[in-house]
């Protein structure tokens, strides 16, 4: 069975799956997810026949366990890679990364989300555009390296550094190709198969790291080592997806091409947007500052990086679920309900850790100073202010954008982006990586005010405030009781105990404030639940 065809045999029943249901058919859908109804407590998708709650939670769980597995590990190689190469050294790297991550937008324009947005809602989609996007893909991955080359020549790295440069992008584009062929698994509502194949590179990197340690790490051959694990899982990738579709006859059809570029336009300026809003910083910090500033930010950003990797888990699925219910304002707001408490509460407890124990996560730079190490810890602090404000309004962007609302997006994360180059013109010189991490808190917090002007303007799902409220509450309440325990025993607990503690004290102030009922608990227990779930 060739890809066509499979994808005409499961037509039928994915339709079904993304064919919006019935109100009336969950009458206590309309409640808030804060405030459950009896023996209702996970109908939020209930719109949705075949997709119970249950499962996608466990769906959930599952790809954040895999990541949690995976992404410390690689957090700590880093920290190694970085204290044996130098701040420097990996500024320079960093740098070069950063610059790859906002010029490959040019790789995809857009047409990942596009494709998982059209065939989560209209499945034959796949099968009639993708022998013709998989070639376009490869075609613009080749326009987007030499705009990576040109780029980096333009802002003054030449020779070895250009080298690195091409080595450094070739291999985030492989990786995003890869991406690319994922996103038909997330489409299809397939989790748990794209769970395990988005941790597959990281997995091999891990490795190739390990093994070059006590050989002797140098930068050409840490660069060779990621360009190498790319192209294997990539290759790995594509072979599964072949065997899972069968093969895929490329046949180029004009037209097919540029209906799909236009649409995804909106959708490749944002991406464009938010990979120059984010990765921006780091590329001017070296080119205005120095690459040592650059790799004291580059420090701190990696636990930024390892801790939103939750949520950049998460929300590609409610991306999915969202597209999977376009016009139905009650699944919607039922889903949004949900996806702010999966998404935020986690990263509560994480923030506040991070605010008052900090520090001891660069335990592992022994070749740095003290004031290396405390410059380091202002900056992870404030940037983990930042993961607060994305921790409340990162899932109103998802829905946003999930929901044919791109382009006022991308004008908001325009404005953003033009802000933030303003402050780094005039701060970085002087302030280095403390102003950068500065900027990147404005500026998200000013986006994250337009996401709720969107939501309640455009949309005809409600901001859940009381939920918002609460979520805040916990918050203040956590860090509020953390300060006590650290002032009246003078800091003298081991940070593994203090944490150990306010564990127990965050779930207490969780049940205490309703923002999670025991019933709620019992209903993704083993055993418990609807049947059928």
């Amino acid at each position: 069975m060739n890809w066509q065809e499979s994808e005409r045999a499961a037509s039928k029943d994915s339709r079904k799956m993304a064919r919006p249901g019935p109100v009336r058919a969950c009458p206590n859908a309309v409640r808030s997810f804060a405030i459950p109804a009896p023996r209702a407590v996970f109908f939020i998708l209930a719109s949705i026949p075949p997709v119970r709650i249950k499962r996608f939670f466990g769906n959930i769980s599952f790809v954040v366990l895999l990541n949690l597995l995976v992404k410390p590990g690689w957090v700590v190689v880093e920290n190694l890679v970085q204290d044996r190469l130098g701040h420097a050294t990996f500024g320079l790297l960093t740098a070069l990364s950063a610059l790859t991550l906002v010029v490959a937008a040019l790789s995809d324009l857009g047409l990942t989300p596009y494709s998982v947005k059209r065939v989560a809602a209209e499945p034959t989609f796949m099968a009639e555009t993708f022998p013709t996007l998989l070639p376009l893909r490869g075609v613009l991955n080749a326009v987007a390296l030499a705009a990576m080359l040109g780029v980096g020549w333009a802002l003054g790295y030449r020779g070895s550094e250009l080298l690195l440069l091409g080595a450094i992008g070739t291999a985030l584009l492989l990786a995003q190709y890869g991406q690319f062929l994922r996103g038909t698994l997330q489409a299809h509502q397939q989790f748990n198969t794209d769970a395990v194949l988005s941790v597959v590179e990281k997995l091999l990197l891990l490795g190739a790291v390990l093994v070059l340690l006590p050989v002797g790490l140098t930068l050409p051959r840490y660069v060779g080592a990621r360009l190498a694990a790319a192209a294997f899982s990539t290759a790995v990738l594509y072979g599964l997806m072949t065997r899972l579709f069968g093969r895929i006859k490329y046949r180029w059809k004009a037209p097919v091409a540029r209906t799909a570029l236009r649409a995804s336009l909106p959708f490749a300026l944002m991406t464009l947007l938010y990979g120059v809003n984010e990765r921006i910083d780091m590329v001017m910090l070296e080119r205005l500052a120095s690459p040592t500033e650059a790799g004291y930010y580059a420090g701190a950003y990696r636990w930024v990086d390892a801790v939103m990797m939750y949520a950049w888990t998460v929300l590609p699925l409610f991306f999915a679920k969202f597209a999977s219910v376009p016009g139905d304002a009650v699944a919607q707001r039922e889903l949004l309900r949900f996806g702010q408490r999966i998404l935020t509460l986690p990263l509560l407890f994480v923030v506040a850790f991070v605010l008052f124990r900090g520090e001891v996560l660069f335990w592992q730079f022994s070749h740095s100073t003290p004031a290396e190490v405390a410059r380091m810890t202002w900056c992870l602090k404030i940037l983990f202010v930042n993961v607060l404000v994305h921790a409340f309004f990162a899932i109103y962007s998802t829905l946003l954008t999930s929901t044919t609302h791109e382009r006022p997006v991308s004008w908001l994360v325009a404005g953003s982006t033009l802000l933030n180059i303003g402050l780094n013109l005039f701060l970085l010189p002087k302030y280095g990586a403390v102003a950068a991490s500065l900027n990147t808190l404005l500026c998200a917090v000013g986006v994250s005010v337009g996401y709720l002007v969107l939501v309640a303007r455009r949309t005809g799902v409600s901001v859940p405030f009381r939920l918002l409220g609460r979520l805040l509450l916990a918050f203040g309440l956590l860090c509020g009781t953390w300060y006590v325990l650290q002032y009246g025993l003078s800091k003298s607990l081991g940070w593994w105990l203090e944490a150990g503690i306010m564990g127990v004290v965050f779930v207490v102030i969780v049940l205490g404030t309703g923002l999670v009922r025991r019933s709620e608990i019992a209903q993704v227990l083993p055993g418990k639940g609807n049947a059928g779930t």
